[in-house]
């Protein structure tokens, strides 16, 4: 059995931070160091991403075995779980599935609805990149730019660029892979599933993932929710406006 990889700072209850589609740990380097001073940390990266392990395999299922896995492994009793857009959706399942072992849970700017796959643009840009020809980072982020225009979603993507051998770049995330398995990242959280704990739902102001006509859906799946808006902020919101993110986290937590 494979156990996720992940970076654990800090002491007391655990707090285990799960990131986003493309993304991986190191996004919460920061914000994780800061929670550290209040709780044990654990930047988890989800497979097929940062440096957890590769699967042609992969869906929201698989992905709260391997979280459960990780939590027997650690002989962890009781999380808090916060997880942001694609980690939102496997901390809503986990919590749903597993809920002996979820304290309180922080959902940030997702939803347990259905969304259309809207990523096309992103796995055309990351496929129209060839490392056999371009070698360099300032050629890789060319191919990208042709693609992403928003200067934060490019600097994030070529956060997964790395160094795989002398000369030879690489992406750390499974890219084949999560275009094959798109269609899984929209996937609604299961009819009829519930989660009685405590559950806080942070969205940005200026993201449109999580709207006024799905209170009624989340409180249906959550019914201890409490959904807070993060000023300033779009869907990036722990990365756009971090210090009212992490206050908000902080006292729901406390």
């Amino acid at each position: 059995m494979k156990i996720l990889h992940a970076t654990v700072l800090g002491k007391g209850e655990p707090l285990l931070i799960l990131h986003g589609y493309f993304g991986m740990s190191d996004n919460w380097k920061t914000l994780g160091t800061k929670f550290s001073n209040n709780f044990e940390v654990h930047l988890i990266d989800q497979r097929n991403h940062g440096r957890s392990f590769h699967s042609s395999d992969f869906d929201y299922e698989l992905l709260v075995e391997d979280l459960y896995h990780y939590i027997a492994y650690n002989k962890l009793e009781k999380v808090h779980l916060l997880g942001h857009s694609m980690g939102g959706k496997v901390a809503m399942l986990f919590a749903v599935t597993y809920p002996e072992y979820v304290h309180k849970l922080i959902v940030a700017d997702i939803t347990p609805k259905y969304y259309e796959p809207h990523h096309q643009h992103i796995l055309a840009a990351l496929n129209a990149v060839n490392f056999s020809i371009h070698t360099s980072r300032k050629q890789v982020e060319d191919v990208l730019k042709i693609y992403v225009h928003e200067q934060g979603v490019l600097q994030f993507l070529l956060k997964n660029v790395y160094w795989k051998s002398k000369g030879q770049l690489a992406y750390r995330f499974n890219l084949q892979s999560l275009t094959e398995n798109n269609s899984e990242v929209g996937e609604a959280l299961p009819s009829f599933t519930h989660f009685e704990g405590k559950t806080l739902f942070l969205k940005g102001e200026n993201s449109k993932y999580i709207t006024k006509n799905d209170i009624s859906l989340i409180t249906a799946h959550f019914e201890n929710a409490k959904i807070v808006t993060v000023k300033k902020a779009g869907h990036w919101l722990h990365a756009e406006n971090p210090t009212q993110f992490y206050n908000e986290v902080v006292s729901f937590l406390s």
